[in-house]
């Protein structure tokens, strides 16, 4: 495991640029990608890690498809908008968003060790929400006034993505109202850079008076390595939770035999399969979208291969509902 400061040097290595990353794989002028509107519209970013985890020369490599812009990002799909989920309706002040009973989810940031193409924020206005200002006096003056939010979901961006000092700064705020009982943290950082999760920052964690679930975002059996299985191994050993939740995406894993594989590899690391999600209806992002009969039937048949506990629930979110809604 890596020291506290590299995985920001190891971050700020990554690609930026559509070409060098196309080059690194060895698929330059590559014709679906047009990196002149789609990726200044919404642009790349990619770890040299994960990149390496890509099949080099494959233009349909499915942890690429993930991450390289498009040209069909810029076609507009009956649907598809901004805001697919209602984040914008749901705000209470400070960054805080709560659309269910006794939860309140914190955008603490817009940055991202990676940028997803098919992100639900990936048009979210992160600046009307810089929670992290005044050291997060605003959210947690807001969380103070609401006995009846009892665990904090840390969002946004990617939360790990700050500095601990900005981690441990919002922690000890939370840990300081004691109505709040849990905490979770949603982060695709441990898949993509493992190097994150250095032993300050799983001390940080286990040490929290809160009960911490720390849930990771795989996609693809090939996202779930070794140095992966190693990076979140002290946080079971700290008694933190670990959990997955997918995105279903067409040409990523939208067959059984994926979902079985990755399912079966995210036990073997400890990490338990949580949700499978059908496809956030956002802007840009129609071409990953599986209809709703093949999505059951894939559901279906991973029931049918796998131990009811290996089987993560298949759920997609909608603005006007009270939970995420089983498919």
């Amino acid at each position: 495991m890596l020291a506290g400061g590299s995985w920001q040097r190891e971050l700020a290595q990554g690609f930026r640029k559509v070409d060098e990353l196309l080059s690194y794989l060895g698929l330059g002028g590559h014709p679906t990608v047009d990196p002149q509107q789609a990726a200044a519209a919404f642009p790349l970013r990619v770890p040299r890690y994960f990149a390496d985890l890509m099949r080099h020369g494959d233009p349909a490599d499915p942890l690429l498809r993930q991450v390289l812009p498009v040209a069909e990002e810029l076609v507009g799909a009956p649907g598809y908008v901004a805001d697919p989920v209602g984040d914008l309706g749901v705000g209470i002040g400070g960054g805080l968003l709560q659309k269910y009973a006794g939860r309140a989810l914190l955008i603490t940031t817009g940055a991202c060790a990676v940028h997803c193409r098919y992100c639900f924020r990936r048009h979210y206005p992160y600046g009307a929400d810089a929670a992290i200002r005044n050291r997060w006096q605003a959210p947690l003056e807001v969380l103070s006034r609401r006995p009846d939010i009892v665990e904090v979901i840390l969002s946004g961006g990617d939360p790990l993505s700050l500095s601990d000092d900005n981690l441990r700064a919002l922690l000890n705020g939370l840990e300081g109202l004691p109505h709040l009982r849990r905490l979770r943290i949603h982060s695709r950082l441990p898949v993509v850079l493992p190097a994150r999760m250095h032993p300050e920052l799983i001390e940080m964690l286990g040490r929290s008076r809160l009960a911490v679930s720390l849930v990771v975002h795989v996609n693809h059996p090939r996202e779930v390595t070794p140095r992966l299985g190693e990076a979140l191994a002290p946080l079971r050993r700290e008694g933190i939770v670990l959990l997955n939740q997918s995105v279903l995406l067409a040409g990523v894993n939208d067959e059984p035999m994926v979902l079985a594989e990755l399912s079966e590899g995210l036990f073997d690391i400890g990490v338990l399969p949580y949700y499978l999600h059908q496809l956030d209806p956002v802007a840009g992002a129609a071409h990953f979208q599986v209809d709703d009969d093949r999505a059951r039937a894939l559901h279906e048949n991973l029931s049918a291969r796998l131990p009811g506990y290996l089987v993560p629930r298949l759920v997609v979110d909608r603005p006007e509902t009270a939970s995420k809604v089983p498919l």
